[in-house]
Formats: C-alpha cells, sequence, structure tokens
C-alpha cells in the first residue's frame, strides 16, 4: 500500500511541475501588456520624471527641484514607472468624443490624473521645425501620429489642456513596426514660449490609442 502511495505522490508532483514549467513557459514568451511605448523627444511628462527621477525617486530634492513630478509622484507612483503604457482600446478614431477636456495629457486614465495639473513643468527647448520620437519597446508601428501644439496665449502653468487650446500642426502617414520611429514636424513659426505639444498614436496592431502632453519651450 505505501508504494501505491508512494508511486501516486511521485505522479502528482511530475503533473504539477509540468504544468508549472508550462506556465512559466507562457510567461517568457508572451509580450507583458506594459511592453509599450512613449515620445522620447521631446520627453512626455511622465517619461520626463521617470528619466530625471526614476533611480533617485526617494531624493527630497525632487520637491524643490521639480515640484510638477513630485506631485504626479505622490499622486500615483505608477504614473512614473509605467511611462510606456498610457493606452486605451476601441476609441476608432473617435478621439476627442472619448476625452474630456482637462484630461488630455492623462489620456482620461485616472491613474494619470496628475499629468493634467497645470505647473511648470520642465520644457525641452524646441525650434520652428523639430524632431518627434517615438520609442516602442513592442515595436507596434503606427497607422498615423497627430501631433497639436496649445495655441499662442495659452499658459500651460495656469490652465488646463482642452481641445479648443489647440492647433493641429502635423498628421502622418503610417510607419513599419519598428523601436524607433521619428519625423519632423514644421510650425509656421508663431509660437513663442512655454507650450505643450499634445500628441496621438493610433497604433498598427490594435485599435490602441496613445495620448501625451510634451511641454516645449519655443525659443
Amino acid at each position: 500500500m505505501r508504494m501505491r502511495s508512494t508511486s501516486r505522490s511521485v505522479v502528482r508532483r511530475g503533473i504539477i511541475a509540468l504544468i508549472a514549467s508550462t506556465v512559466v513557459g507562457l510567461f517568457i514568451t508572451v509580450p507583458t501588456a506594459s511592453a509599450h511605448g512613449t515620445i522620447v523627444g521631446p520627453a512626455t511628462r511622465a517619461y520626463q520624471c521617470w528619466q530625471a527621477w526614476g533611480s533617485q525617486h526617494t531624493n527630497p530634492a525632487m520637491q524643490q527641484q521639480d515640484p510638477m513630478c513630485y506631485q504626479a509622484f505622490q499622486a500615483n507612483a505608477d504614473t512614473m514607472w509605467n511611462w510606456m503604457s498610457a493606452l486605451r482600446d476601441g476609441l476608432r478614431g473617435n478621439f476627442q468624443g472619448a476625452t474630456p477636456n482637462g484630461q488630455l495629457c492623462s489620456n482620461a486614465l485616472s491613474r494619470n490624473n496628475a499629468l493634467n495639473t497645470p505647473g511648470r513643468w520642465r520644457t525641452t527647448s524646441v525650434g520652428s521645425s523639430f524632431q518627434m520620437h517615438l520609442y516602442d519597446q513592442a515595436s507596434h508601428g503606427a497607422d498615423y501620429f497627430r501631433v497639436y501644439v496649445s495655441k499662442q496665449g495659452f499658459d500651460p502653468t495656469t490652465q488646463s489642456l482642452g481641445w479648443g487650446n489647440l492647433d493641429l500642426v502635423t498628421t502622418t502617414g503610417r510607419f513599419a513596426p519598428a523601436k524607433d520611429i521619428k519625423f519632423n514636424v514644421q510650425t509656421n513659426g508663431s509660437y513663442r514660449g512655454h507650450h505643450v505639444v499634445f500628441t496621438i498614436w493610433q497604433a498598427s496592431h490594435l485599435d490602441q490609442a496613445y495620448m501625451w502632453c510634451s511641454d516645449v519651450n519655443f525659443g
């Protein structure tokens, strides 16, 4: 009886081990849901925060030196850590209808709501013509990008961004899958000072829309 019990126990352990190895294999071969991307140039708000403070997020200097990133990190640290996954599914191109005014910078994701807060976000200096750079960990490609610039007179330090505050400056065509996608944006040269560059990335692999705000300073 003991031998039969021992044999059954060995068989059960073998089955459990096989199931466990299969599950582990699935996790290794299937990309994680967070493996996406963002605009790294000019850096989006979340990426800029991660780039500046990701390795020193406990540094008390963040509160004084970068108060906008500090408030975002205090509201939800995931905003900084998941800079690559600000996506929504199934919008079917209805970006404006599905994204209320004041929620553009967070892509209407409640966990990223701190990105909508007006204030002195760090800026990237650009000219009337500048390059956009998407870094995409999963190489999804793009059906298109739409790039907007906040209107002259809009103040990102005191006003929440709405659709009526934006000028559409560029709509691209398709891009093949790649980790790095770059394209140029040409404005009419009328922008000066601190502006928000608002970008929509319609990914190619699924109906996934990404929206971000990048703070720039036009010289």
